[in-house]
């Protein structure tokens, strides 16, 4: 993976974990919270969208999006394992 590769995907993990944050709780996780959270989001949106057959396209608008929503997924979830 490239230098330039690995630049984009830790600024579209840090985009999609401060979206999700805000979406979730009102703000982001601060700006290592935010890339964790959108790089596990990430990778929990594009098996969920795989899985369920959704393709938002290849371009960095689908990317984001689906990083976002998978980051919202696992908050909702880290949310519902803390109630438990």
């Amino acid at each position: 993976m490239s230098t330039t590769a690995l630049l984009i995907f830790i600024l579209i993990g840090a985009l999609a974990g401060w979206l999700a944050g805000l979406i979730v709780k009102g703000y982001g996780f601060g700006l290592l919270g935010d890339i964790v959270v959108g790089i596990i989001g990430a990778i929990l949106g594009g098996y969920l969208f795989r899985v369920l057959g959704v393709s938002l396209g290849g371009g960095l608008a689908g990317i984001i999006v689906s990083a976002t929503i998978g980051a919202v997924v696992l908050l909702l979830l880290i949310r519902l394992i803390r109630r438990a």
